[in-house]
């Protein structure tokens, strides 16, 4: 087993900077999932675990012993590709057994360890057949046990499902989550997915830049991010965001957007120390339809696009001069052109610092 520590670890590619100063403690045993956008260093940041990269500055640790400069085949890590990496004119069989072999081990010891991975991944009818023969979801199953035959201390995951569509996807990540808890080993995972990461993380780490926005739990990135990037990359439909002013007088602190303004919960307000101008921060399901008139916390607009999506429906809104979505419940009946009022749950509201995008209530 082994913890994974980032001490100020930088890697530049040339004049490009793909990772900045990167501290970061990954935990024995757990999985943590690496998120963000194309090129902000997520996968860079993978591949030095691996060894596949070399450091710019900084250490890796793996305990305590430093693995900055060790190579690959001594880091005891197994890595699952995007393109799952398959010797074509190989078996299953051998594809699975090739790094066992390469390391040695004996025959009888091989066959065992091919024949529980290939079992717990419900591939072990397809061991006579050549990668060609397999759907999408088979080879990324060949390719996961071919990591898990090597019992590695750390297992890295590059994007894997990427290629699958999307209800294979579902049930591919219940099995990486299933597998993690059975194998009790180092899980790190890239991913541009907030599905994946909300639903397989320990702990989630959003980069951006090369830079860590936010750590934490699935809960923690999700109901209380530190800036608007974070907020933003994280829910689908995108978190909608108002530009508004805080108003403070007879010890209650307001918002103010426009038309609308909502009176903030004390729990709320006690985390304030900043007035002015603020991106007031709604969720599209942070609200409901069933306000009767306009009044404090109550969005009025008009309906565009209605988009049902089976147990619920999205409504585009105009305010103002944006357009806005809010999920609401199916029975809810509107048509495009229909002036709506929704209700916005005051405990559930995100403000940010219009200039700088930080957060003002849960901001590191």
């Amino acid at each position: 087993m082994a913890r994974i520590r980032f001490d100020r670890v930088t890697k530049r590619y040339g004049n490009v900077l793909a990772v900045d100063e990167l501290d970061l403690d990954i935990r024995d045993r757990e999985f943590v999932v690496l998120l963000g956008p194309s090129g902000c260093g997520k996968t860079t940041t993978l591949n030095m675990i691996a060894g596949l990269e070399e450091l710019s500055a900084g250490d890796i640790y793996f305990d305590d012993d430093i693995v900055t400069f060790v190579p690959p085949h001594k880091r005891d890590v197994a890595m699952v590709f995007q393109s799952y990496a398959l010797y074509p004119h190989k078996t299953v069989r051998d594809n699975i057994a090739f790094g066992l072999k390469m390391r040695g081990h004996r025959a009888t010891e091989i066959e065992q360890r091919v024949r529980d991975a290939a079992e717990r991944l419900r591939i072990a009818d397809l061991l006579d057949r050549k990668p060609s023969q397999l759907s999408g979801g088979q080879r990324q199953r060949v390719a996961l046990g071919r990591a898990i035959v090597r019992q590695p201390a750390v297992f890295l995951m590059d994007e894997p499902l990427s290629n699958l569509d999307a209800a294979l996807r579902i049930s591919t990540r219940a099995e990486i989550k299933a597998l993690h808890q059975s194998m009790r080993t180092t899980f790190v995972y890239v991913t541009h997915d907030q599905a994946e990461a909300l639903t397989l993380a320990d702990r989630i780490v959003v980069m951006r830049d090369g830079l860590v926005q936010q750590t934490g739990t699935p809960d923690d990135i999700y109901e209380r991010p530190h800036n608007t990037f974070v907020a933003s990359f994280l829910g689908n439909p995108p978190i909608n965001y108002l530009p508004g002013a805080l108003d403070r007088s007879n010890g209650t602190v307001r918002v103010r957007c426009g038309d609308f303004a909502a009176t903030l919960p004390p729990a709320l307000a006690a985390k304030l120390s900043a007035s002015g101008d603020v991106l007031l921060g709604i969720r599209p399901e942070d609200v409901t339809g069933a306000a009767l008139a306009l009044a404090d916390g109550v969005i009025a607009g008009r309906v565009g696009a209605i988009l049902p999506s089976g147990s619920d429906q999205y409504l585009e809104i105009r305010v103002g001069e944006a357009d806005y979505f809010f999920r609401v419940d199916k029975k809810a009946h509107y048509r495009s052109g229909d002036a709506a009022l929704l209700a916005l749950d005051p405990t559930r509201l995100h403000l940010f610092d219009r200039s700088s995008g930080r957060s003002l209530l849960y901001g590191a």
